[in-house]
């Protein structure tokens, strides 16, 4: 399937978008008279202000990362990644690790540049350890994880290098064990023939309305946990560790949250430890419903079905091995 008919079918399914909208808002009006009371509810109150600051705190750095990653998208070509990976794997999985650090993008926008790289002739194992680092250890994941977390810079470097490690592992561990026949390479690359300029504002605009309703739902969800649920669960589920991090470690595959607001959601979580925290930050940029879905889309089922447990699995043992010493 082409890159324009993706587009042609997303603005398909999103053109009627408007008028809901506008529905909405008049039944909202007709309907205020009756509905009025129920948002004197302290409960919705309390929900609407957490829902609020999460929001609000988050959206700066997801507008910053959805610009960056429109601009690297458009203005940094791939063929230059993939002429300065190394031929060898064990020395092209760990520095295109690193390289994730350099080229900052969102967790939907590496998964077509790393099928970009492999069909321009880079390693299928380092092409998916920067899909893996990129959306997680870029500067804006790093500078928002610090804003989240003040005062607690062994945060911000138990994510960096957990989700470094995590990369590099799952990147050695498929050139080791990975078939070619279990990847399906993509045709050909995305931007070919399009004007910069509209693939850089075409990006940036899929970027952030997508991540934004991510967003919006993840900042609902976390904040519905906060006022809904019993004060006696949360206890019981944050005080015992192990069934704390598998909790985080679910949740951040369902919510799917944008990597640059995730540590918000993170932040507002407090129950829970830290070390448990942090294994929600290093494994939601990995693996998502969201993500499983491209991934699958791009390298083909069989590929997802293998990667995306084998990433899990490799996401929460460096989590907590880095949580467990840093933390």
């Amino acid at each position: 399937m082409s890159e324009l008919q993706v587009t042609d079918e997303r603005r398909g399914a999103g053109r009627f978008v408007p008028e809901l909208f506008v529905l909405a808002l008049v039944a909202a009006v007709l309907l205020r008279p009756r509905v009025a009371g129920w948002f004197d509810s302290a409960t919705l109150q309390t929900w609407s202000t957490v829902f609020v600051s999460i929001t609000l705190q988050a959206l700066p750095f997801l507008v910053l990362g959805v610009v960056v990653s429109g601009a690297v998208t458009a203005f940094v070509p791939s063929s230059l990644i993939a002429r300065l990976l190394p031929d060898r794997p064990a020395i092209a999985v760990p520095s295109a690790g690193l390289a994730g650090a350099v080229f900052p993008g969102c967790e939907c926008g590496s998964v077509p540049i790393a099928g970009r790289l492999t069909s321009l002739g880079a390693a299928p194992a380092a092409a998916l350890a920067f899909m893996l680092s990129a959306p997680a250890i870029n500067p804006v994941v790093m500078a928002a994880t610090a804003v989240a977390f003040p005062g607690q810079p062994e945060m911000v470097l138990a994510r960096f290098l957990a989700s470094l490690a995590a990369a590099v592992v799952v990147g050695l561990l498929w050139a080791r064990f990975g078939r070619g026949s279990w990847l399906r390479l993509p045709a050909r690359p995305v931007t070919d023939g399009a004007n910069r300029w509209d693939v850089f504002a075409g990006t940036a605009r899929h970027d952030f309305l997508h991540a934004g309703g991510w967003l919006v739902v993840g900042a609902a969800a976390a904040a519905a946990l906060q006022v809904l649920i019993p004060r006696s669960v949360i206890t019981t589920v944050a005080t015992n560790e192990w069934l704390a991090v598998l909790v985080l470690a679910g949740l951040a595959v369902l919510l799917a949250l944008c990597s640059e607001a995730d540590a918000f959601v993170a932040a507002s979580l407090s129950q829970f430890s830290l070390t448990a925290r942090l294994v929600f930050l290093v494994v939601g940029p990995a693996v998502d419903i969201k993500l499983i879905a491209l991934q699958a889309g791009t390298f083909g089922r069989g590929f997802a079905l293998r990667f995306a447990p084998l990433t899990f699995v490799v996401a929460v043992a460096s989590a907590l091995t880095f949580g467990w010493w840093l933390l």
